[in-house]
Formats: C-alpha cells, sequence, structure tokens
C-alpha cells in the first residue's frame, strides 16, 4: 500500500498503478502499457478487467484521481473525466458550488436588511436576485474550502467521505461559509464608496447607488454593511482571522488614499501601482483566502499557498480590469468605459504605454484633467504595446496563482480533487473575462 502512494506522488500512471496490482494480486497490463497523456477511455476499458473483490471502492476512488493527476501533469485540459465511462465535461467552478453559493446569498440579504426602510433599500441593492454580479469572491472561498477540506496529511489512505459536500455543514464549515459572506458584505462597500469618489454613474448595467439615492445614503449604506461585515466576522470568534480581515478594511482606505495623495514619481510608477492595487483588490481575496485555511485548522504552509492563490488571482482580476476599460463597450462592461481615464488614474496599461510614449507622463501628473488629454492618452495607448504587457502581467500572476494550486496537499476525494481544479480554472475564467 505505501508502495504504491509513494509512486502515486512520484510521477508516472504505470509507475502509480502498478504497485497496486501487485497490492492486489492482480497483474492487467505490463508496466508499459499505459501512460499518461493515453486517450481516457482505454485506460477506462484496462482498469474495469479489475474485478477482484479485493479492490474496493476506496481504491476505485483513489485510482480515479490518481489517474486525473498524471493526465493533468502531463498537460492534457483541467476536465473531470468519469473513470467508469461518461463524457468528458469541462469543469464550471461555479456550478460546483452552486447550491451552496445559493444559500450563502440568501443570508447575505437576510443580513443586509434592517428595519430602517431607506437604508435597508440601499444596503440590499447590489445583493439582489440579478444584480449580484459575477460572485466570484464567495465562489472562490467555498471552492478553497472544498480543496482543502481533505487534505489532512493525518488523514487515512483510504479514508473518502461519499456524503454528497455540505448536506449537513459542519461547524467549521459554517464558520468558512461566513468567510464568503463577510468577504463578499466588504467587497460590495468598498464598491459603494469608490463610486462616490469617481462619482460613478452605473454598476454592474444598474444605477450606481450614488447616482439613485445620492452620496450621503451611498456612504452610510457602504458603512452599515462593513459593521454588518464586522459582526459576522466577530461571531467567528477567531481573533487571528478577526485580524486578518480587519486588516482588509485597512487596506482598502490605504489604498485609496495612496491613489489619491501619490507623488509625481508614484504615479509614474509601476511598483506602487502594484502595491495600490493589492490594497485595493489584492488583499481581500488573500486574506480571506488564508483565513478559510486557517479555520480548518491547516499549517502555516498550506495557509500561505491559500494566501498566495487569494493574493495573486486578486492581481491577475484587476490588471484584465485594467485592459478591459481599453479594449470593451460600456455595454459590456455594466459601467462607463474609459472611466479609469476619465478619473484622472493611470493603470497599467497607460504606465506601459508611457514608456513607449515619453509624451503621455506629463498627461499622467496632471491627471489628464487636460482638454482632448484623455483621447490622447487612449490614441497612444492603442498605439502602444501598453494593453499587450498587461495582457501578460495578467497571465504571469495567474500563473502564480494555479501553482499555487499544484503544490496543495493532494486531495483525498473526487470533490476536493474537483475544487481544485476549479480554483486553477477560475485563474483562466479570470484572463479570459469580457467584463
Amino acid at each position: 500500500m505505501l508502495k504504491w502512494a509513494r509512486a502515486a506522488r512520484q510521477g508516472t500512471l504505470a509507475r502509480a498503478i502498478q504497485p497496486l496490482a501487485e497490492w492486489t494480486g492482480l497483474q492487467p497490463f505490463s508496466p508499459g502499457s499505459l501512460q499518461a497523456g493515453q486517450d481516457f477511455s482505454s485506460g477506462a476499458n484496462v482498469l474495469r478487467t479489475w474485478s477482484s473483490p479485493e479492490l474496493c471502492k476506496a481504491m476505485h476512488h483513489q485510482l480515479q484521481l490518481q489517474l486525473h493527476r498524471s493526465f493533468r501533469s502531463s498537460g492534457t485540459s483541467a476536465a473531470w473525466v468519469p473513470l467508469w465511462g461518461g463524457q468528458a465535461t469541462a469543469l464550471d467552478p461555479f456550478a460546483l458550488v452552486h447550491t451552496e453559493l445559493e444559500s450563502v446569498s440568501e443570508r447575505l440579504r437576510r443580513s443586509v436588511f434592517t428595519e430602517i426602510p431607506a437604508l435597508s433599500t440601499a444596503a440590499e441593492y447590489f445583493f439582489k436576485l440579478g444584480a449580484e454580479g459575477k460572485r466570484l469572491r464567495p465562489t472562490m472561498l467555498l471552492l478553497m474550502a472544498s480543496a482543502l477540506s481533505a487534505a489532512s496529511p493525518s488523514a487515512s489512505f483510504l479514508q473518502v467521505d461519499t456524503r454528497p459536500p455540505n448536506v449537513h455543514p459542519t461547524e467549521e464549515r459554517r464558520r468558512q461559509q461566513r468567510v464568503a459572506e463577510i468577504s463578499e458584505m466588504i467587497h460590495v462597500a468598498s464598491l459603494l464608496h469608490d463610486d462616490v469618489i469617481d462619482e460613478a454613474t452605473t454598476r454592474r448595467g444598474l444605477k450606481a447607488l450614488n447616482a439613485l439615492f445620492g452620496n450621503k445614503v451611498a456612504i452610510l449604506a457602504g458603512d452599515f454593511l462593513l459593521a454588518r461585515a464586522s459582526v459576522t466576522l466577530a461571531s467567528l470568534r477567531n481573533t487571528e482571522v478577526i485580524e486578518l480581515l480587519s486588516q482588509v478594511i485597512e487596506h482598502l482606505v490605504s489604498g485609496e488614499i495612496l491613489q489619491m495623495t501619490s507623488a509625481d514619481s508614484e504615479l509614474l510608477s509601476m511598483d506602487h501601482y502594484i502595491k495600490k492595487t493589492y490594497f485595493k483588490t489584492g488583499s481581500l481575496m488573500a486574506n480571506s483566502c488564508r483565513a478559510i485555511a486557517l479555520l480548518g485548522g491547516h499549517p502555516e504552509p498550506v495557509c500561505d499557498l491559500s494566501w498566495q492563490y487569494g493574493r495573486h488571482l486578486g492581481l491577475a482580476f484587476q490588471f484584465v480590469d485594467d485592459l478591459l476599460d481599453y479594449t470593451s463597450s460600456s455595454s459590456t462592461l455594466g459601467k462607463p468605459a474609459l472611466n479609469d481615464l476619465k478619473s484622472g488614474l493611470a493603470t497599467a496599461p497607460v504606465l506601459y504605454a508611457a514608456q513607449e510614449f515619453p509624451e503621455l507622463k506629463p498627461m499622467i501628473l496632471r491627471k489628464f484633467k487636460y482638454d482632448g488629454d484623455v483621447a490622447a492618452a487612449e490614441k497612444l495607448v492603442h498605439r502602444s504595446q501598453g494593453i499587450q504587457m498587461t495582457r501578460d502581467l495578467a497571465a504571469e500572476h495567474a500563473g502564480l496563482a494555479a501553482e499555487a494550486v499544484s503544490k496543495m496537499p493532494p486531495a483525498q476525494t473526487e470533490h476536493a480533487e474537483q475544487c481544485q481544479q476549479a480554483l486553477t480554472a477560475i485563474t483562466e475564467k479570470v484572463l479570459t473575462r469580457k467584463k
């Protein structure tokens, strides 16, 4: 048994399966007859010949996980293929946690209700059905919780949880779900405040809250969401997680202040821009992912990998957002195109373009306030390599996020394995999104 486990960790599909055959007293194929990269259905046919009762359901399942890892390491597409036949289907990260996500969304709608009608209407504005947005953060966090759920090194090798995931959530899982709720409340609060600062008129294809109810109500609604998030956070009764997610709120404010008060040299610095981007976008995703691992009782290396995943995914997400400002229409984005330029902000495409076209630098320093600056800057960005370089930067960070997943402890259940794959699939979806 240990011989098979060692081989499974070391490499090839044939090496992994052969010791298992020896362990069961079966020799259904020669060591070289099944290689990583071979068509999966033929592998399944070979395995169907293993009819010995010694090959229990748990071992079937462990084989399935190892087979998939071998195919994934060979560079094949990250899809979950049923071992015992059936069609290969690309993973949909959102579908994997759909039922649980709906429960989280429903609790969010209840959480933001208040007896003050005007405040309740404003606070629940972006939590209504059809207005929730992509729900990337809670999806990512629920997947992270499941991906790590059976990764304990002390778990028995044959221990396979065959129950449907989260039919009866444990207390640990309920606390992780609350982290997903907290993350979304903090995120929406930051959007409400950002829209006031940027004088935005639309958000998620709807009227921005400040345009609908005025700046004062929008600010107070954001404050209310942060207060509700803090109450939910306190209910976790975990000081490390409370400190971690409280720091996110501090980072959001720090990032906004950095954006408003940067010195001239900082306005032209990509390093400064990435630091600000981490504060405004990456910190929430990174620290929320780390909180999920902490609540799961995982050791520091696993907690750090979770943090790295969230950090790099958050940065990739924002860099894609930067380039979409130049490549998508307002109707597709659900918010005004070129909004950053019009707000006086130099994002990654402009900063890269300024390296090719120095005439952009004075525009950046005066925050595009002269007539014609926005149009001129847009043209120079499209003439430059700025958009492609931003796309490459996003891909680099998405790759680092996927690398963090690959270093996580091997999953011991099918659902956990699927969720690890889904975390990687999210990095691809972030790069290819259109809005």
